[in-house]
């Protein structure tokens, strides 16, 4: 499902928002998709449900990292603040999901001082996960922030590897290469179009 999300999102994006990607820009997603396809295949399975939630969390997953970035620039607001106002409502909805999908009698009621402090640290950093894709979604992209978490994926496996001799198979070599290969020259082109707004808009701003 994480291979699909790049192209879903260039999808959306171009269809649904008019945002028109340059060609070099959408030729960096092939390598990039096929080095995390690489990785991933020998690790799955296929069946029809599996499929069904996997397409409807590709869509929601797509969606939810373009309205990230949508909503900062429609609200005039910065990353902090947009995960201010959606943070509640996302624990509202999950207060009233959990229960159907979480029995009760399976929770521990009596939780100790260990725990709760587990509890508290899980907390602050799954803030700070939210606070960095917000912040990365609204300085840069979606697609942007997905080429990053593609690159984290990669560093995992590479650190796997040299942090605790996790076996690493030439299949998984290849993908990675790949991927960064194409993460490369994503970071090379935006940079390179980046470099012509700022000469396109020095030039207007000369010419009044």
């Amino acid at each position: 499902a994480k291979v699909m999300t790049t192209p879903v999102i260039l999808f959306i994006q171009t269809v649904f928002y008019n945002k028109r990607f340059s060609t070099n820009t959408k030729l960096t997603v092939i390598p990039v998709v096929g080095g995390i396809f690489i990785n991933s295949y020998y690790d799955i399975s296929f069946n029809i449900h599996g499929t069904v939630y996997a397409l409807l969390g590709v869509m929601v997953t797509g969606l939810y990292q373009i309205w990230v970035g949508s909503k900062q620039q429609e609200l005039a607001v910065n990353s902090m603040q947009l995960l201010y106002y959606q943070a509640p409502l996302s624990s509202l909805m999950l207060v009233c999901i959990v229960p159907f999908f979480e029995p009760l009698n399976s929770f521990p009621w009596t939780i100790s001082l260990l725990g709760m402090g587990l509890v508290f640290v899980s907390g602050i950093l799954a803030f700070s996960v939210n606070l960095s894709i917000f912040w990365i979604i609204g300085k840069t992209s979606p697609l942007t922030y997905n080429m990053v978490g593609h690159c984290k994926f990669c560093l995992t496996l590479l650190g796997g590897f040299l942090i605790f001799q996790d076996p690493l198979a030439m299949y998984q070599l290849i993908g990675i290469i790949c991927t960064f290969g194409g993460i490369l020259l994503y970071t090379h082109f935006k940079l390179r179009e980046q470099s012509r707004k700022k000469l396109e808009e020095k030039r207007l701003t000369s010419n009044v």
